[in-house]
């Protein structure tokens, strides 16, 4: 699949095998997020440009480095939150933009409900969170209203994603890296990924 990264780590085999559990509970279940989201970011962002800086430590002179501050974040609403707790520890100088998507459950086709991104998008690289990619609609939509902003650089990063939206989303949007840390097997008749690991935003929330 071209433009599809799946993330090898051992610590991301780990987490991944109590997501999936279904007998994990609400506390590991987060805590078990934030550890492959950290891990998905820092591998995505891996190319990030970085400015020679001068800095004194307590013993000498030194140069640095510095991120330029390029990144804006766009969680898809409301799972996509799940994975920003976790990233904004470390880049906590990255703008959010946010948009509300809510699949109905007889068609699996997305609704929008909210949009909220920042004013100048065009230039900066847009990282699009959203843990399950099912069907390929809701990141679909994200990235179009993206675009629709002027956004050029997107990349999404998935925790699980189906075979099904992967193929949606390379088909809409060529260009658009994915980042997953899974590749399952299918989309059921209820479009939720097998073997998956359920309604994430459910066992994240505790809802």
């Amino acid at each position: 699949m071209n433009n599809v990264h799946l993330v090898s780590h051992p610590l991301i085999s780990h987490s991944l095998t109590i997501l999936r559990d279904k007998n994990t509970g609400t506390d590991a279940f987060r805590r078990h997020t934030a550890i492959v989201s950290q891990i998905m970011i820092m591998e995505a962002t891996k190319g990030l440009p970085v400015q020679e800086t001068n800095i004194e430590t307590p013993l000498a002179n030194v140069t640095g480095f510095e991120i330029e501050q390029t990144i804006v974040f766009a969680p898809v609403l409301r799972a996509g939150i799940s994975m920003l707790f976790s990233v904004k520890d470390f880049l906590p100088f990255a703008p959010v933009g946010f948009i509300g998507l809510e699949r109905d459950e007889k068609t699996a086709i997305a609704r929008e409900y909210y949009q909220k991104f920042p004013a100048d998008v065009k230039d900066k690289l847009i990282l699009v969170l959203d843990p399950m990619l099912a069907t390929g609609g809701s990141l679909s939509d994200t990235i179009a209203a993206l675009k629709k902003k002027g956004a050029q650089t997107i990349m999404a990063i998935c925790i699980v994603a189906a075979p099904e939206g992967i193929d949606v989303l390379q088909q809409k949007h060529p260009q658009v890296a994915i980042y997953t840390a899974a590749i399952d097997d299918h989309l059921n008749d209820k479009k939720f990924i097998v073997p998956g690991l359920g309604d994430f935003g459910d066992r994240y929330f505790g809802t």
